[in-house]
């Protein structure tokens, strides 16, 4: 009986122990998505969902960004590497604030849409 009590023991402390990486894990991954959302936020960007991004050569298109998250382009803080579907070329592309843009630049990027894979 001791035996099975002991292995009994062992199994509950592992798995709170297992418990308490995985919370720990989760709060690593929010805190990251926070500490990019937050100053993109603060400075008028769009957060989450779809957003105008300018790519390196002007071209401007929408895309999914997911803040903490990337599936199709290469995330450099708030820029990212991605490809640019109006030139038709890999590029570092930077958020637009929609207030920067006159009403032909809004029309331009809603008309130019990326993959819609997040």
């Amino acid at each position: 009986m001791a035996a099975s009590s002991t292995s009994e023991n062992h199994g509950e402390s592992g798995g709170s122990g297992r418990g308490r990486r995985r919370a720990r894990r989760l709060v690593i991954i929010a805190g990251a998505a926070l500490a990019e959302a937050i100053p993109v936020w603060r400075r008028g960007y769009g957060v989450g969902g779809n957003v105008i991004v300018r790519c390196h050569k002007g071209h401007l298109f929408t895309t999914i960004w997911v803040p903490g998250a990337s599936v199709k382009s290469i995330r450099l803080g708030p820029r990212r590497i991605q490809w640019c579907p109006v030139g038709r070329h890999w590029s570092l592309v930077t958020l637009v604030r929609k207030s920067d843009l006159s009403a032909r630049e809004l029309r331009k990027a809603s008309g130019n849409k990326d993959v819609r894979v997040p």
